[in-house]
């Protein structure tokens, strides 16, 4: 009789009407402000080329799944932020932790989000306060989005397709003296564009989410307008191709994967163009539709820094690099408090569509991740967002731990960790990820 039950459940379930909704917000600051990403630049902004905005798109199995997808033109979610969401949108909606996604563009062409790479800026006490102040304001505009999206919630079919773009190229390259920051044709790419389709009740295209994993650095250094980089281009050019269409982009494993060519405004509008264009090439087809159950899982799991000792940051006090100084002197102040971790905290989540799978990865994660993934789950089609939850330090591979170079190394003195991630922390991740995952089906 209980296995009866749960079949005449699960049928019902597998009937149910799904229902979406989708909302954005424009969150371009008002005024200059220092903008995110590049520690060359010397002053804040000048001007805005294109507004930025934040979207969120709801989704519900007409039973009690449902999830919430926000896409936003930033660097990047502190943990701090994300979690101040995601305390205020469960007590004013419901929605627990694993329902809610948080991914940033990746835009180095955005505001400062506080306190996302606080050490790299050279902020005076203004400065300071008009990030903070925009900080702030994001906070309030993303929970307030949440319950837009939410209550415009009808009757939908949701699909999920592919398409192909090609701008984006490997970017370590091993010379004589060691791994540098360069176009590598030869690295590993993804060129995959997930699509997640919306149409409404009548079959009108109402919404679509895309991923790319490609950093959303067309714009370099030198630029100081604030803009949405080639992610905010190519939804520009497909709500213009298909008016009434709201389009969401999500940064995928981009952590060594750059546009190429890169370094001028026209190149933006031209990648933006070309992944816009893609994604508009599948628009009209109909794609697999998804049933059945909507689920969200989320977890905190911890990845190993590697050894690190006081002696380490006492060497680093005599660098050359004052990046690397500053963190020497906080790290041996943290040791010295002893409130120093040779752990990271780090947020995986997995979502379940129906038939499809969507997973989300915390920081600046390289491309092996979402190709190793896809390949030992063995499915081609599996959706992965990283830049989600919090934007904490690069999520490099063993091969680039024994390899150094910036993504393995460097970079995680700007970040101020105490150290780059052993080589262990990919299968600890791989595994976490897949155990999620499995719990799912």
């Amino acid at each position: 009789m209980r296995w009866l039950m749960l079949m005449t459940m699960a049928g019902a379930l597998m009937g149910a009407e799904w229902k979406a909704g989708v909302a954005k917000v424009e969150i371009t600051p008002e005024g200059p402000i220092w903008m995110a990403g590049y520690a060359a630049r010397k002053h804040p902004s000048e001007g805005v080329v294109a507004p930025l905005y934040a979207k969120a798109l709801a989704i519900d199995d007409g039973g009690k799944g449902r999830v919430v997808f926000v896409t936003t033109d930033i660097i990047g979610y502190p943990r701090s932020v994300s979690e101040e969401i995601a305390v205020k949108v469960l007590k004013q909606y419901g929605l627990e932790r694993g329902q809610l996604v948080l991914n940033a563009s990746h835009t180095h062409s955005g505001p400062v989000v506080w306190p996302n790479l606080s050490e790299m800026y050279p902020l005076n006490g203004e400065q300071r306060e008009r990030v903070e102040a925009f900080t702030r304001r994001l906070v309030g505009q993303v929970v307030e989005l949440v319950g837009v999206a939410l209550g415009k919630m009808g009757k939908a079919r949701v699909e999920q397709d592919q398409s192909v773009a090609t701008f984006a190229m490997h970017r370590r390259k091993q010379t004589p003296e060691g791994i540098k920051l360069a176009p590598n044709p030869e690295g590993p790419k993804d060129h995959l564009v997930p699509v997640i389709k919306v149409r409404d009740g009548k079959g009108k295209l109402r919404a679509v989410m895309f991923g790319y994993s490609c950093h959303n650095t067309t714009m370099t250094g030198e630029f100081y307008q604030l803009n949405g980089d080639y992610a905010g281009f190519a939804q520009a050019e497909i709500e213009a191709r298909r008016p009434g269409v709201m389009a969401l982009f999500a940064t995928g494993c981009a952590g060594d994967q750059n546009p190429e060519p890169r370094s001028s405004f026209e190149l933006a509008e031209r990648h933006g163009k070309a992944l816009g264009e893609a994604v508009v090439a599948v628009l009209e087809r109909k794609g697999e539709e998804l049933k059945g159950k909507i689920e969200g899982r989320y977890q905190v799991i911890e990845l190993p820094f590697a050894p690190f000792g006081q002696n380490d940051f006492e060497k680093e006090l005599g660098s050359a690099n004052a990046y690397a100084r500053r963190r020497a002197e906080v790290m041996l102040k943290a040791m010295a408090e002893r409130r120093i971790s040779h752990q990271l905290s780090y947020p995986i989540q997995a979502v379940r569509l129906g038939q499809a799978r969507v997973v989300t990865l915390g920081g600046e994660v390289v491309v092996d991740y979402c190709l190793r993934l896809r390949r030992e789950t063995g499915n081609p089609k599996l959706f992965v967002m990283a830049y989600s939850n919090d934007v904490m330090c690069y999520i490099p591979t063993r091969k680039q731990v024994e390899e150094g170079g910036y993504e393995a190394r460097d970079s995680f003195i700007y970040y101020g960790q105490p150290a780059g991630l052993a080589g262990e922390a990919e299968d600890i991740l791989i595994e976490k990820v897949k155990a999620l995952l499995k719990g799912m089906n």
